[in-house]
C-alpha cells in the first residue's frame, strides 16, 4: 500500500473513532482536495494532523502541525503505530491552555 493511501486510511479511522465518542467528524479534504483544512475536522479549536505509521519523527509532525493550523486553532498530531492505541501530542503551552478551562 502506498503512503498517501496509507494516510487517508489513517484519517478515515481516526474520524471514526471519534464519532463514537460522539463527535461529528469527517476528513478534511474529503470532498474538496488540497483546501487547507486539517487531516480531519470536526473538533473546534483544534487543527489535527494525523500520522498513522510506525516511525514517526514527532517534532517535525507538531511542527507541521504549528504551521498549518488557522489562526485561534490549537495544532495537535494524532497518531499510531499498528496494534497500538491513539495518542495525542501537543505542545505544553496548549495543553495548559485547555487544561485552564478545566479550573
Amino acid at each position: 500500500m502506498n503512503s498517501r493511501e496509507k494516510g487517508k486510511r489513517g484519517e478515515r479511522e481516526l474520524a471514526r473513532k471519534l464519532r463514537e465518542y460522539g463527535h461529528d467528524c469527517r476528513r478534511g479534504q474529503q470532498y474538496c482536495g488540497g483546501n487547507g483544512d486539517a487531516d480531519v475536522v470536526g473538533l473546534r479549536g483544534l487543527h489535527i494532523e494525523v500520522k498513522r505509521v510506525e516511525a514517526l519523527n514527532i517534532h517535525k509532525a507538531v511542527n507541521q502541525a504549528i504551521g498549518d493550523a488557522k489562526a485561534g486553532e490549537i495544532p495537535v498530531v494524532m497518531h499510531r503505530k499498528n496494534g497500538e492505541k491513539w495518542l495525542v501530542t501537543m505542545t505544553l503551552d496548549d495543553f495548559m491552555e485547555i487544561w485552564k478551562c478545566q479550573k
